[in-house]
């Protein structure tokens, strides 16, 4: 009886080396010939082999569920290049060979509600600001859609089909620039005391309302700042657009005003040239926008 026992062993023990694909844990044959006469100490030392390829087969098992538990939880997704590459107004992205790159917008939607007309700074009317924009884009690269070469400096006045203007002349225009000092401080203070102002300008803000020679000052390049929302340090026309459209139908000397803040007619506007139209002295308008990536861009506080 012992015999068969020792048999069937002998049996399972060559099953395990074949599956184990001869692995050097396993007992050779010069192991099975030491325990001919002590079938007892065989039988824990093949217990005990036993015991270790399940330890391998149970922590093979662990790892293999730990893979997939860390790959649900930490999913590899594909990034869309295009999501985070910036167009601007008139363009949208599109990927060539791979490669995210700007296009002009191909198609506007037909707008046929007057309310989304909109009025440019030719005194035009557009069906739809896209419209505006597509065209901008197509004169800036000549594509045989532009209908004229200055349209490349096109952009929006207010909403709305162009109306008749009042003129801006003489008392109204020559004190404007006060009132818009005024205008611009007013609307810092107020979004200071909403708390709507980063710390940064909080601290300009507080400045104003304790220095009065930075009052107006601050209020100015804080709102430069705001403008200038590519942080190129210039406020290009497209810029002020937020500060220009709301305040056209409800002051008229707004647009001549901006117009003459382009002193040198680039179609952008620095600090110097912001601060000379709104008659402030260039030693007082220093360059202070630390802040404004975190800066919450505001229309009319």
């Amino acid at each position: 009886m012992r015999s068969v026992w020792l048999l069937l062993c002998l049996g399972l023990l060559a099953l395990s080396q074949v599956r184990a694909e001869e692995s050097d844990d396993n007992l050779d044959l010069e192991d099975i010939a030491e325990f001919d006469e002590n079938d007892e100490e065989f039988l824990m030392l093949l217990e005990e082999k036993a015991k270790n390829k399940d330890l391998e087969r149970e922590n093979e098992l662990a790892q293999k569920l730990a893979d997939v538990q860390h790959n649900l939880l930490n999913p590899v997704v594909e990034v869309d290049p295009c999501e985070t590459m910036h167009c601007g107004a008139g363009r949208i992205c599109q990927l060539s060979d791979g490669k995210p790159e700007c296009i002009c917008i191909p198609d506007c939607p037909d707008e046929s509600d007057t309310r989304r007309h909109v009025c440019t700074n030719k005194n035009e009317t557009w069906p739809s600001d896209c419209a505006v924009y597509q065209q901008r884009c197509w004169c800036d690269i000549k594509n045989p859609g532009c209908r004229h070469p200055d349209n490349s400096h096109l952009h929006i006045d207010y909403y709305g089909a162009c109306h008749e203007s009042r003129v801006c002349d003489g008392e109204d225009l020559k004190d404007f620039p006060r009132r818009m000092r005024d205008w611009l401080f007013n609307v810092m203070r107020d979004l200071a005391e909403r708390d709507e102002l980063t710390e940064h300008y909080m601290q300009m803000e507080l400045e104003a309302e304790t220095n009065n020679s930075r009052r107006w000052a601050n209020a100015a390049v804080w709102k430069w700042c705001d403008l200038d929302g590519d942080t190129d340090r210039s406020v290009s026309r497209h810029e002020l657009f937020p500060i220009r459209a709301p305040l056209v139908s409800l002051e008229h000397c707004i647009a001549p005003f901006l117009e003459s803040c382009d002193s040198n007619k680039d179609h952008r506007i620095t600090l110097i040239e912001w601060g000379a139209c709104l008659e402030l002295d260039a030693e007082d308008l220093k360059e202070r926008c630390d802040d404004v990536q975190n800066a919450v861009p505001h229309l009319l506080g």
